[in-house]
């Protein structure tokens, strides 16, 4: 039955027979028959069928639901008793929205020193795919927001509060600046990250709640090509502080605080909401918890 729903899931992320039979391992006519099997023993269609995969019905939905509580907690049984007999191993899969990156290793250096045999691998994502990511079981933690937009059915460990940023050149507009409004900010050419990024949403309605535009000039989703172009001295950007800190701005570049009002954000770790957690996910929130008052 574990492996049927497996074929479910794999089926719901990749949204196309044969990538989920690879994914899986299998041939796609070994995962078709397995969706088949599930259909006749509950005795509905789960899978919309055509010439290609269409989505799953109404009841197929809701048995994914099911699938993802069930295979999660097979996998949790599973690492809790090789835990047990051999103590924390593995890998940990963590995504991270852009702007929190810069802190990842503030996390996982701690928990490697108390988990040698504990392998990482992180992801940067957007806010709303890290939670599609962990619903589908495809990682076992992100790094987002946590107080801005619906997050679901999640567990949160408050890390720190974003605050904001104008990052650019001494020798720029504003830029021999102490502090700096949001209605100032909206008149420099600025370059951002992408309206898919939560960070923009939120700088946006900063932006207009102080009568201003987001009307940038350049847009990406990695925020090191922003910075390369602020050092430019012909752009200027947004950007929270722990990010100009880990970025180490030097002269002519410049962090000047945004005031009026000074936006402040929380991130925070998310895991889904399971009990018992898997033991590599609950040390990585006893560690989020541990280092949160010092980040």
């Amino acid at each position: 039955m574990i492996d049927k729903l497996e074929f479910l899931l794999a089926l719901a992320r990749e949204k196309h027979f044969g990538r989920a039979a690879e994914a899986c391992g299998v041939t796609q006519p070994t995962l078709s028959a397995g969706v088949k099997h599930l259909e006749e023993q509950m005795g509905v269609l789960l899978v919309k069928r055509g010439s290609r995969f269409q989505g799953f019905t109404p009841e197929g939905e809701r048995v994914l639901e099911w699938a993802r509580r069930i295979v999660g907690d097979s996998r949790a049984m599973r690492e809790d008793i090789s835990a047990l007999r051999h103590g924390l191993s593995g890998r940990l899969r963590i995504a991270a929205i852009p702007t929190a990156l810069a802190m990842v290793a503030a996390i996982t250096t701690p928990y490697r020193d108390r988990h040698p045999n504990v392998q990482f691998t992180v992801y940067s994502r957007t806010s709303l795919e890290i939670l599609d990511l962990l619903e589908n079981l495809e990682i076992d933690a992100g790094i987002t927001y946590i107080g801005n937009e619906p997050i679901g059915r999640v567990s949160i460990v408050p890390l720190y509060q974003e605050h904001y940023r104008l990052v650019t050149s001494a020798d720029a507009p504003l830029g021999d600046r102490d502090s700096v409004t949001w209605a100032e900010v909206s008149q420099v050419p600025l370059c951002l990250l992408t309206p898919d990024m939560q960070n923009r949403r939120i700088i946006n309605r900063l932006l207009k709640s102080a009568g201003g535009e987001s009307r940038p000039t350049l847009e990406s989703d990695s925020m090191i090509l922003l910075f390369s172009h602020v050092r430019t001295g012909r752009w200027a950007s947004v950007m929270p502080e722990k990010i100009a800190q880990t970025l180490g701005l030097s002269e002519p570049i410049r962090a000047i605080p945004i005031l009026q009002p000074d936006a402040v954000q929380t991130i925070g770790l998310v895991v889904p909401q399971r009990e018992p957690m898997t033991p590599t996910t609950a040390a990585l929130v006893a560690e989020a918890r541990r280092i949160a008052p010092s980040l």
